[in-house]
């Protein structure tokens, strides 16, 4: 016979002090909340994902396969349709080939682009480095949209479509193929330019920090430069170069604004494209498969992104870094590599909204000899298309000022939960606690936006948020959270627990001691905390497009919807988002110092 041993009175009151000194630690309390609090929003959305994709919907049962059926019964119909039947070509393979190629091209464009634009700067005696630095990095800052739309403002002509034509056939009478206007090959290109900015920040890091004692010895022992750059400096920037093409990978993969502006009447469908269209029609069970699917194949490469720079050696072989660069000398090159250099970065960050300008002043699309202000200025509704001038539609404005309600509700969610999480995981560095909410708070960046937004969907139809803007704000704080608390654990990272020990001693509360010591110390780190998740919330369109169709307008999602039938008043809707966003970036680089060039510098 088992006999309870009584549990004595010393034992519960070791215990209760164990809880009150855990509970008495502001650091574990926020760590606790974070755990909780972000561990349901982030996993159970999921787990009603995977639910929904074995549960019959109203719009399934059109399907002769689920006559009989009632909305809520458990089947295997979505999974066999999208993985096994004869229309998964079409649905599922297609369009991840699509998206896998269109990755990859994308990848090997802005690392041979970016990279090379980094090598020239931090290795060659070009000239113009300074101002190719600050220019290379615009389209970065701008939505990926923005070049998009560009391409087809400059490339479209009277052979596609019902356009008098582009800017490049309107100026040359050059003609180019339909393949250069839609479908993979421009998807590819302008991802890959859109990325290319990340490559050279990654690569050109690297190169600036590397010793060039390593460089100089081999000169020294006669090495061609051939021979320099194949076994010294290549070897030491390959880890940058797998990070680089991992996590370029995996966000053209879930990139959805590119191929849907430029997937064309061809119907060219990546994963993002058809699972919008899956979700638009009511048929939420396949498109949570594609979901699914988009969400586990960003964990693993981005798992293999942290093995690959996780695991790998150092390549430190000195303790000290000599400032004698070696540069190349190009000669008369120098010149002309610089030209190049300039009209390219004119072409990607210039001339997209000189094109908006233009075509949001045409009478007719592509006809630049006939310019106008209607589409700006107008009070009534210029050329018949049923819109205002963009400053006196009350769509836009609408729109506008949920953007900015979103975006700024979202930035002081995000930023303030960043910031305590910043201070409670580095209070409690090391602990498990601390592991665990340092990562729950990472998992959004890791998922895709599409994806994430048809989690969020689900979770909403639980709730009863669905397409609200509560439901938009939940799951903007969440996707733009890891900014804030990687933002908030280095300032707090930088801080010496010192000085908060200090105000301990002499009893100042917790709340006063962040507000008036932590906080005006660190200010400018944890101000970009607060701006970086604003400026990305403006810009957003994958994250919010399923959330909000036809409910809530934001700028971006107006956009999209204009996009398909009202062509100048879309270029003038575009050229003020693309200036309100590098408006807030100018903001966010004068009150934080920051500047995402200069890592690596002219």
């Amino acid at each position: 016979m088992n006999i309870a041993l009584p549990v004595k009175k010393t034992d519960i009151r070791r215990a209760q002090s164990r809880i009150r000194d855990f509970l008495s630690n502001p650091a574990n309390i926020i760590l606790l909340v974070t755990v909780s609090v972000l561990g349901f929003f982030t996993l159970y959305p999921l787990v009603l994902l995977v639910a929904d994709t074995v549960k019959v919907n109203i719009a399934d049962l059109m399907y002769p396969e689920l006559i009989g059926k009632k909305v809520g019964d458990v089947t295997d119909f979505h999974w066999k349709r999208m993985l096994f039947s004869e229309m998964s070509g079409i649905y599922f393979r297609t369009p991840l080939r699509n998206a896998v190629v269109m990755s990859l091209l994308a990848s090997v464009i802005s690392i041979i682009y970016g990279g090379t634009v980094a090598f020239l700067i931090t290795r060659t005696d070009m000239k113009g480095k300074k101002f190719i630095s600050s220019v290379f990095i615009f389209p970065y800052i701008m939505p990926s949209w923005t070049i998009a739309t560009f391409w087809k403002n400059f490339f479209q002509n009277p052979d596609i479509g019902s356009y008098q034509g582009g800017l490049l056939y309107w100026l040359t009478g050059i003609k180019v193929p339909e393949a250069m206007v839609y479908g993979l090959v421009p998807c590819a290109i302008v991802l890959g330019l859109h990325y290319a900015p990340f490559a050279y920040i990654l690569i050109g890091g690297i190169l600036r920090n590397m010793d060039a004692n390593l460089e100089e010895a081999a000169t020294i022992l006669k090495a061609s430069r051939a021979k320099i750059i194949g076994k010294i400096t290549l070897p030491i920037v390959l880890p940058a170069l797998l990070s680089t093409f991992l996590l370029v990978f995996s966000s053209s993969m879930s990139a959805y604004a590119v191929p849907q502006f430029l997937g064309g009447a061809g119907g060219f469908n990546v994963l993002t494209t058809t699972l919008k269209q899956f979700i638009t029609n009511g048929w939420y069970g396949q498109g949570y498969i594609m979901a699914i699917f988009m969400i586990v194949f960003g964990l693993a490469i981005l798992g293999i992104n942290q093995m690959v720079t996780g695991s790998r050696r150092s390549f430190t072989t000195v303790t000290g870094k000599s400032g004698q660069v070696s540069y190349i000398k190009l000669g008369v090159w120098k010149y002309i590599v610089a030209a190049v250099l300039f009209i390219l970065c004119i072409f990607c960050s210039f001339m997209p909204l000189v094109s908006f300008a233009l075509e949001s002043c045409t009478f007719i699309p592509g006809d630049y000899s006939r310019l106008t202000l209607a589409f700006w200025i107008d009070r009534g509704y210029p050329v018949e298309n049923g819109l205002h001038g963009l400053f006196f539609e009350n769509q836009v404005w609408s729109a506008f000022r949920n953007s900015l309600v979103l975006s700024a509700s979202c930035a002081i969610f995000a930023g303030t939960v960043g910031m305590l999480i910043g201070y409670a995981v580095a209070r409690k560095r090391g602990t498990k606690l601390a592991k665990a909410a340092d990562n729950i708070a990472f998992l959004p960046y890791l998922m895709p936006s599409m994806a994430m937004g048809a989690a969020f969907l689900a979770i909403g139809a639980k709730m009863g948020l669905s397409k609200t803007m509560a439901l938009l704000i939940i799951v903007g704080s969440i996707k733009y959270l890891p900014f804030a608390s990687r933002s908030g654990i280095n300032a707090m990272l930088q801080l010496s627990g010192e000085i908060e020990e200090a105000a301990i001693i002499v009893n100042v509360k917790w709340w006063k001691r962040m507000l008036k010591i932590i906080f005006p110390i660190q200010k400018s780190t944890f101000i970009s905390g607060y701006l970086l998740p604003f400026t990305s919330c403006m810009r957003e369109l994958s994250l919010f497009t399923l959330l909000s169709s036809g409910s809530i307008y934001l700028m971006t999602t107006l956009l999209e919807y204009w996009q398909v039938w009202c062509d100048q008043s879309a270029n003038a809707l575009n050229l003020l988002i693309v200036i309100t966003v590098l408006a807030v970036n100018l903001l966010v680089n004068k009150l934080t110092g920051a500047s995402i060039d200069k890592g690596v510098g002219g």
